[in-house]
């Protein structure tokens, strides 16, 4: 790797989860350089150098970039940094893996329902809702409703709505988190979520986990991911039924290289696709491909943004998900409203042979408020664990959840409980080996 030595990387947004990045980038001999506007920013002490700049501000990252002479940009898990990426790349002649007008698609929702409906794909259904709240329109909404920005991400500006007189504030609040101040009103889904994280080798579309996603949805908010079983139950209805339908769609868009993570409702054996991430993902279903395949994204991507090339070529190594040979699941730790006085456990998790890699967020002395709850900001730490049966997970995941406590300083507990091991049935999951 000494070609990457003292290449220069600029990599935009500082949260924790972009650490893993950060840290790659640095074990490659690569000069990390890391712009947030929050002084202080988490990852920016794991970088050589760190800037105060704002990941939205285009010009000023450019003139950064053209200062520093960079030889490439990268952005971290930040959903709203992706067309600030795809221009700072243009404008400094760097390579990105996305095109203007497909970062465009994939970080709007209505964008993406338009171009789901062209290839028959499925998304959550729709209300024709404006802003001024015509009765001829709300008097077809059928409740409950999810009141979401067009434009952002991690649960933030979602309401769900259980009859009208909640829709006033809904829209505002969904407004006030939309930079297009645009909003959507969708059915609210209450049945299986799952996730497909897509890898894009040279124009090759590899689905390189497909898992079953498990959500808090007691806080009387929008719901938080509580963790993820990989493979999920529904791999094989999904190469059935989706699969060539959004590989066709990917193909006819373009896209040749980068990570999609693409998010669906599964009822009655229909797909409701929705929420696209055009990037790395908070979550880092990353981290468990490379577990499983060996495949290492953050390489990838770093190698790609420095030289525009691509370090894999044989595409057989890609394996599919249902030839693991292992189950995974990733454990998110949720916790309440409270300041963090002292944890305990983590120490038993860490050392727990199951689990290969392990993600903390915030630390004794942070403090959740009322605002952060129903966002991935109500994060405390993700867990990745992978065994070799699903009864062998499923005992993994109740002692992993059981481990740890979160003690807030008014002496309670701020750990939400985990996700049920009860509702996760092996007879639905098809074999591994």
């Amino acid at each position: 790797m000494d070609h990457f030595k003292g290449k220069k990387l600029l990599i935009l947004g500082a949260n924790p989860e972009t650490v893993p990045l950060v840290e790659k980038a640095n074990r490659l001999g690569v000069h990390t350089i890391v712009t947030d506007y929050i002084p202080g920013a988490f990852a920016k002490k794991f970088a050589a150098e760190s800037y105060d700049v704002d990941g939205m501000d285009v010009e000023a990252l450019v003139d950064l970039g053209k200062r520093l002479c960079v030889d490439g940009v990268l952005v971290g898990v930040a959903d709203r940094l992706i067309l600030s990426y795809q221009q700072v790349c243009e404008k400094l002649g760097l390579p990105c893996y996305g095109t203007k007008e497909q970062c465009k698609i994939l970080t709007d929702k209505i964008r993406f329902n338009q171009q789901c409906q062209k290839y028959a794909i499925s998304h959550i259904p729709t209300y024709p809702v404006s802003c001024a709240l015509e009765f001829k329109n709300i008097e077809r909404l059928v409740y409950p409703v999810l009141v979401k920005p067009a434009d952002s991400n991690s649960g933030k500006g979602m309401s769900i709505c259980y009859k009208e007189t909640q829709l006033q504030d809904a829209v505002e609040k969904a407004l006030k988190h939309s930079k297009s101040k645009r909003f959507l009103v969708e059915r609210y889904m209450e049945c299986d979520d799952i996730f497909i994280f897509y890898t894009f080798v040279d124009g090759i579309c590899w689905p390189s986990i497909i898992a079953d996603r498990f959500t808090c949805r007691d806080q009387g908010g929008t719901p938080v991911c509580l963790g993820s079983i990989s493979p999920s139950k529904y791999t094989a209805l999904y190469y059935e039924v989706l699969h060539d339908k959004m590989c066709n769609m990917f193909q006819n868009m373009g896209i040749q290289n980068g990570v999609l993570m693409i998010s669906a409702f599964v009822e009655d054996g229909n797909f409701y696709v929705y929420d696209p991430g055009f990037r790395l993902q908070g979550e880092a279903p990353n981290l468990t491909v490379q577990e499983m395949t060996g495949f290492d994204h953050l390489e990838r991507l770093i190698r790609f943004a420095l030289t525009g090339k691509n370090a894999y070529r044989d595409v057989s190594s890609l394996k599919d998900c249902r030839d693991w040979g292992r189950y995974a699941s990733t454990i998110w730790y949720l916790l309440s409203e409270g300041t963090i006085d002292k944890i305990s456990g983590w120490e038993t998790v860490l050392q727990d042979s199951s689990v290969f890699r392990s993600v903390i967020r915030l630390q004794e002395g942070d403090t959740i408020t009322k605002t952060m709850l129903g966002t991935e900001q109500q994060v405390f730490a993700r867990v990745y664990l992978a065994c070799n049966t699903l009864e062998q997970l499923k005992e993994k995941i109740e002692q992993l959840q059981k481990a740890v406590s979160v003690c807030g300083v008014d002496g309670k507990d701020m750990l939400l409980p985990g996700f049920s091991i009860h509702g996760i049935h092996v007879e639905e999951y098809g074999s591994v080996e």
